[in-house]
């Protein structure tokens, strides 16, 4: 059981709910509950009086003037969702909406948006009956909210549009009605509630951010078995050299690193008598490069904790002094410029981790037959493995250019500064999944360079990571179709759990 009051959820918590066959069944908390019946008695007291206030009896963006009489403001709501429902291009995967979900009813419960408990609660059996709105991938420019994305999830709570049920696509008030549910009739300032929000920035964000992390750990495991390969130094990763520079996200990767490499028959084999004075900085410089990135990890969770856990309505609604105030905190500068910098740093994650494939597949680099083939020649071996990478990181490097610096004005110039933050959000999810395919690839590789330097034994740990990818690719030992292979090592990247089977053994 999760439940909601919007001020703790955990990212963790986030991507356990995104998906759908692990998802625990979440519900308002109490406090929560509370938070919105206080919060609805503002807006009661606001249409008691008669004042004007923005998007509860008047209209929206520059059309924020007009009064709307009270006979007119439920239509008013209505009108809202089914206009802003103009998402265009391929659906979300669930996975994102249900983030998407859980993210909007947690902002909400925070009790500052103005709306019912029951509004929350609606979302939530979504979410319980595993109902997922059809929401397109395009229609949002970060600032107002995520209003298109946000639209359409919205539109199905009031039984319009289409959601997904059990792999099939239905109407939504059918879905609904399949699971004994009845649409939503939004009040005064519950559709503006729904669709005021950074939620499908911040969904897009989390659940890449989560896998990101999982990546910057593999990337040291991918990268500590190419050194193995190509009988490189751990001497760079020293302590004391890192204490010279103290980046937290350095001595992070050095230690780890270090660790990795402990009771390696093949370091021990060269450790004396190597002419070699210093590797390539693809390797050399790890902890400086992986570390790079685990600052910037660190800096976007920090963002996205914050995000996931804040009210991004306008207008907001407090209930300590009865005030409803119109501000802009459904701007979504700080997550679209958080997300950009991810999608940066897993960029140069991919770019060091070819660099080292490179030099694994390069025979004038490695000493080891060209491509990792048993006969260079007859047989290509891994020579393809890096074209792919090449393609993958050309297209890194293309979305790592920033969205948020990006902004062109909508709503006849009322918002004329936009965020771009869907946008940034799409980009760094594609980012990951393009990352963890070419990490797959270098420790493919690496592992396979193994192969050629029996009998000699690499470091404990990385015997257990090599065996945990015989257990889904064999040694490339004649050439075969490659993209079966490739593809189990993204899935080995990405949900094999390979942090833990590197982890320092319990007596360490």
């Amino acid at each position: 059981m999760l439940e909601l009051e919007g001020r703790s959820l955990a990212l963790e918590e986030v991507e356990l709910v995104a998906a759908p066959e692990a998802s625990p069944e979440v519900r308002l908390a109490d406090a929560g509950r509370e938070n919105l019946r206080q919060g609805r008695r503002v807006i009661e007291r606001v249409l008691e009086s008669g004042e004007a206030v923005y998007g509860v009896n008047t209209g929206f963006g520059r059309l924020a003037e007009v009064v709307v009489p009270p006979e007119a403001r439920r239509e008013l709501q209505s009108n809202l969702i089914r206009s802003h429902s103009a998402g265009v291009g391929d659906p979300l995967p669930t996975e994102v909406v249900r983030a998407i979900m859980l993210l909007r009813a947690n902002a909400l419960a925070r009790g500052n948006s103005g709306c019912r408990p029951e509004v929350v609660d609606a979302l939530l059996a979504l979410l319980n009956h595993k109902l997922h709105p059809v929401v397109p991938s395009w229609g949002s420019v970060g600032a107002s909210g995520d209003l298109a994305p946000l639209a359409h999830v919205a539109l199905a709570l009031t039984g319009e549009g289409e959601m997904e049920r059990e792999g099939r696509v239905e109407p939504a008030e059918h879905a609904l009605k399949g699971v004994g549910l009845s649409p939503l009739e939004l009040r005064a300032k519950e559709g503006l509630a729904l669709i005021n929000g950074t939620q499908a920035t911040t969904a897009l964000g989390i659940l890449s951010l989560l896998r990101a992390e999982r990546a910057v750990e593999v990337a040291e495991v991918a990268g500590a078995t190419s050194l193995e390969g190509l009988m490189g130094t751990p001497q760079a990763f020293r302590a004391k050299v890192q204490e010279a520079r103290p980046h937290p996200g350095q001595v992070t990767s050095a230690s780890r690193l270090r660790a990795l490499m402990e009771d390696s028959e093949i370091r021990e084999s060269h450790r004396h008598g190597d002419p070699r004075v210093q590797d390539a900085y693809s390797l050399r410089c790890m902890p400086q490069v992986h570390g790079a990135a685990r600052e910037a990890l660190g800096y976007v969770r920090r963002i996205l904790v914050t995000e996931a856990n804040s009210a991004t309505d306008n207008p907001l609604v407090f209930p300590d002094d009865g005030s409803v105030v119109s501000a802009g905190n459904f701007h979504g500068q700080v997550v679209a410029q958080a997300l950009d910098f991810l999608c940066m740093a897993l960029a140069d994650l991919a770019s060091i981790s070819e660099r080292r494939l490179e030099r694994l597949l390069n025979p004038d680099l490695s000493g080891l037959p060209a491509f990792l083939s048993p006969e260079p020649g007859l047989r290509s071996g891994l020579m393809i493995a890096q074209v792919t990478v090449v393609d993958l990181l050309s297209e890194m490097r293309t979305l790592a250019h920033p969205a948020s610096v990006d902004s062109v004005p909508t709503s006849a110039g009322q918002e004329d500064h936009v965020s771009m933050g869907l946008w940034a959000g799409r980009k760094v999810f594609r980012a990951v999944e393009c990352l963890e395919r070419v990490l797959g690839i270098e420790l493919l590789a690496g592992v396979q360079a193994l192969e050629f330097r029996r009998p000699l034994e690499p470091a404990r740990r990385l015997r257990r990571v090599r065996s945990a990818v015989r257990e889904r690719v064999p040694a490339v030992e004649e050439d075969r179709v490659l993209a079966p292979d490739l593809e189990a090592m993204a899935r080995l990247v990405r949900h094999g759990g390979l942090h833990t089977v590197a982890a320092p053994d319990r007596g360490d």
